[in-house]
């Protein structure tokens, strides 16, 4: 659990670094989209792939601690839906923070598909597993086997 908060600070601080601060790489596209796949479709059609593969990438990878992290500080959002909705979430409120607070930042819809596509990997990957280590199912009286 230590490690899993030490995790959540970390992140946190990342997260906050990367989405709070204004980035140069997206003053071209400086628009909300509220479309989903508009800005994928920018980004892989006009963007250099290096740019392209940085930005759809480091959406995705972005997400990757929720889904790995949630199942182990909060036991109740274990399971498939549940990351999803939280990681919904978390990131349209960063999204919104980011639009209204940040200058040459905006909300951008799909920076929230990719992020929670990110989370539901990372659950499936690491955290189902991870999330079951530390807090293991309960038995209820009525599944245990007669002594």
């Amino acid at each position: 659990m230590l490690a899993a908060f030490a995790g959540t600070v970390l992140f946190s601080v990342v997260l906050a670094r990367l989405t709070l601060e204004p980035s140069a790489a997206s003053a071209a596209l400086v628009h909300s989209n509220l479309r989903p796949g508009r800005s994928i479709d920018a980004y892989l059609e006009h963007a250099p792939a290096l740019e392209a593969a940085r930005q759809l990438g480091g959406n995705l990878l972005l997400g990757v601690p929720f889904g790995v992290l949630l199942p182990v500080l909060l036991p109740p959002a274990r399971g498939l839906l549940r990351v999803a909705a939280v990681t919904v979430c978390l990131m349209t409120l960063v999204e919104l923070v980011q639009g209204a607070l940040v200058t040459g930042r905006v909300f951008d819809i799909d920076d929230v598909i990719l992020n929670t596509a990110g989370a539901l990997l990372g659950y499936l990957f690491i955290g189902l597993r991870l999330g079951r280590a530390v807090h293991p199912r309960r038995r209820h009286w009525w599944h245990r086997r007669p002594s």
